[in-house]
């Protein structure tokens, strides 16, 4: 198993946020979590659950549509979202997973 704690869209290195926009972190956070799973000799296809956060519940439609880019239609794992009062850094979108390394 591999367990990727919470990722935020900050860029690799810089420490800062890779924008503004739900979209741009949504899209950060998403590349720092398939590096990690590189990592760990795992890829986005041995991902069985997912948790999001978001700091604002009405930015879900936007995040869910990256969600199944990044993950491929029909291959969707499991996930529970829930909107929280704030994330660390200001983040707009958190993303943490679990995978079945092979």
């Amino acid at each position: 198993m591999v367990f990727v704690s919470g990722c935020i869209g900050l860029k690799p290195g810089s420490g800062e946020m890779a924008g503004d926009t739900v979209e741009v972190q949504t899209a950060q956070a998403l590349s720092n979590m398939r590096e990690i799973l590189a990592a760990a000799g795992a890829a986005p296809s041995d991902v069985v659950k997912t948790m999001i956060l978001l700091e604002d519940i009405s930015d879900f439609a936007e995040v869910n549509t990256m969600y199944k880019e990044f993950f491929g239609e029909g291959r969707v794992p499991a996930r529970s979202t829930f909107a929280v009062k704030s994330l660390p850094k200001g983040a707009k979108v958190e993303i943490e997973c679990m995978a079945v390394a092979p």
